[in-house]
């Protein structure tokens, strides 16, 4: 059993889903500190840490004790430019942002991964989602939640042509297929994270859509 979080850890905290979550961190006064490492500075806030600057660099940098890292960074390899630049992203600093976090006194890990992933997918995309929650297990996490949201719905700052296009369809889609709206999943994200529990939680889209009501 682990308490509710009080010093947060957030990575991904100017994107479509971090945003929302943290301003749900902001707002929650159970919560005392937030540290969220950004390429451009955030608006002051009396419980923000915001250090600036490449995430990947910040990282290590980063030394407020935290009892809960919570991670919603993610690209496309279109937005990335390459395969390589997209993995970075979406795997290597996820991932060394787990490890630092550990050593950081984190006992629960929260991250955003996505429907479809599996290691052993022969899609890029998919593989690399699944590669990332087999290494964050072998990270031997106290406490560590995946989410795998659907197609997410929402205004981005960053235009990508192929959600627009796919988000009419997304929502006429049955079950965990359906298109879900990134303020239910930055709600059911902070209830996962505030609720006690321990071990591995993998929760698909369709139960992210219930917990972010």
């Amino acid at each position: 059993m682990t308490d509710s979080p009080r010093q947060v850890l957030l990575a991904g905290a100017t994107g479509l889903t971090g945003r929302l979550l943290l301003s749900l961190l902001l707002d929650d006064p159970g919560v005392v500190h937030v540290l969220a490492p950004t390429r451009h500075a955030l608006p002051p806030h009396p419980k923000l840490e915001n250090p600036v600057g490449m995430v990947s660099h910040l990282i290590t940098q980063l030394h407020s004790p935290v009892d809960t890292v919570i991670c919603c960074l993610g690209t496309t390899i279109r937005q990335a430019g390459s395969r390589e630049a997209f993995r970075m992203v979406d795997y290597d600093w996820p991932l060394a942002l787990g490890k630092h976090g550990l050593a950081l006194g984190a006992r629960h890990y929260v991250a955003i991964s996505a429907l479809g992933a599996d290691p052993a997918s022969k899609i890029f995309y998919n593989r690399t989602k699944g590669e990332l929650e087999l290494a964050l297990q072998k990270q031997g996490w106290p406490r560590l939640t995946i989410v795998r949201p659907s197609l997410l719905i929402g205004s981005r700052r960053q235009f990508r042509m192929s959600e627009v296009l796919a988000t009419p369809f997304s929502r006429i889609l049955p079950g965990r297929l359906r298109g879900i709206e990134a303020t239910t999943v930055a709600r059911a994200m902070w209830r996962l994270a505030s609720t006690p529990g321990s071990g591995t939680r993998i929760v698909e889209s369709d139960e992210l859509r219930e917990l972010g009501r």
